[in-house]
């Protein structure tokens, strides 16, 4: 939802509607060792059910205000959106995974939160504001980028830099730069949805985005540098 707004002050606290993490959940390297040898659907119907019952950090429920302006015909306009203040990951605050997966599966989760993926405007604004702006870490590409091992090699070193920043800006602050992200956009909906995933941002810490808006892959591809921002 995007809400008008003058003063952040006035804006009520926004948080993801999803059950509380249950005592007995699965911890990044149990749930890494347990979807490595899956295949795509089975280890999408894991990650949904990981997501609706719960298990994801609890930092991760707080959403982060993210406030845009325009001037529209003349008028200025201010929006505020509220996202999710990192990646969509599963596990713990002191062990988590960033989680890539399918655009089909991105969907389907940001239907049942009752939230929406962002548009590539949205993901500029989200990288602005963010309190931790990490340099993307792109690894050489082969077959194996879109496996769980590579998933785990790369969130791994985004950790290295992410717990650097702890002390300053402990989890729950907005984080952008790490992630390409998966967003909606017409270029794959017009005249009629072309079954492609789109993906945009990867920014570097000069501003500039890696990832220019791309929808060369089918929408069953997921690799390593691709995030999910509610």
């Amino acid at each position: 939802a995007v809400i008008a707004s003058t003063s952040l002050q006035s804006l009520p606290a926004q948080v993801l509607n999803i059950p509380p993490r249950p005592a007995n959940a699965l911890k990044e390297s149990v749930f890494v060792s347990m979807i490595t040898p899956l295949s795509l659907l089975d280890r999408e119907n894991a990650i949904y059910t990981q997501v609706v019952t719960g298990n994801i950090p609890d930092f991760m429920r707080a959403l982060s205000p993210v406030t845009v302006n325009a001037t529209i015909s003349g008028t200025n306009h201010t929006a505020t959106y509220y996202v999710t203040p990192e990646y969509l990951a599963i596990g713990a605050d002191d062990d988590y995974f960033l989680m890539p997966m399918t655009p089909t599966l991105a969907q389907r989760i940001a239907n049942k939160l009752q939230c929406n993926l962002p548009t590539k405007k949205m993901v500029d604004g989200i990288y602005a504001t963010a309190a931790v702006k990490l340099r993307p870490q792109p690894i050489p590409p082969s077959g194996a980028m879109i496996t769980v091992p590579v998933f785990k090699q790369h969130n791994d070193s985004v950790w290295q830099l992410r717990k650097d920043q702890n002390s300053a800006h402990p989890l729950g602050a907005l984080v952008g730069g790490h992630k390409k992200d998966v967003v909606v956009t017409n270029k794959i909906n017009n005249p009629t949805p072309t079954g492609r995933v789109a993906i945009y941002g990867w920014h570097q810490l000069s501003g500039a985005p890696i990832q220019p808006l791309y929808t060369g892959h089918g929408d069953t591809y997921a690799d390593y540098s691709h995030g999910i921002r509610l």
